[in-house]
């Protein structure tokens, strides 16, 4: 199963975030399959057609792009 989740990168105390499509039981900072952007500034036709496909969007992506 897919999932749309949040990945951490940058250093320890300066945490910034990427919306990206891993499987689901993958680590935070494991090779995601696709990258859709950041919070700020994602694809939302990207994210669309995700989860068209089957990818389960994460609590708080859900939140940020304002999915159902």
């Amino acid at each position: 199963m897919l999932t749309i989740r949040l990945t951490p990168i940058g250093k320890k105390h300066q945490r910034h975030y990427r919306i990206v499509v891993m499987p689901a039981r993958s680590k935070l900072t494991g090779i995601p399959i696709a990258t859709l952007g950041t919070p700020d500034k994602y694809d939302a036709k990207a994210l669309a057609d995700w989860i068209t496909k089957g990818a389960q969007p994460s609590l708080k992506i859900r939140e940020i792009c304002k999915i159902s």
